[in-house]
């Protein structure tokens, strides 16, 4: 299974971040967005773990729950994001716990 990648669809930002550690990502806003770039994801033979933000992944729930629990291929992994208010711990507050001690505000 040599050449499996990991992929991110998230905002803005978290596309950006990750794109600076060498994982590609699409930017979704929208539902439509978010299946468009979900179903590009999962044409795609070598992308063997899908990071999907918090916040995009609420725009398609039920698709990503079902993905996340039935997908072999790719792993669907939901990450938090920036707002923790999805059920997810910022991760900020992840980092903090982490590490042990408060960052920033």
């Amino acid at each position: 299974m040599s050449g499996l990648r990991t992929m991110v669809i998230g905002n803005e930002n978290c596309v950006l971040g990750y794109s600076l550690l060498g994982i590609a990502g699409r930017v979704a806003n929208t539902p439509e967005e978010m299946d468009e770039a979900l179903s590009a994801a999962l044409a795609t033979a070598n992308v063997g773990i899908l990071l999907i933000s918090s916040e995009v992944a609420a725009l398609s729930r039920a698709r990503v729950d079902r993905l996340k629990v039935n997908s072999i291929r790719p792993l669907v992994v939901e990450i938090p994001g920036q707002d923790p208010a999805h059920g997810l711990r910022s991760l900020k507050d992840l980092v903090q716990t982490a590490i042990g001690i408060s960052i920033g505000n």
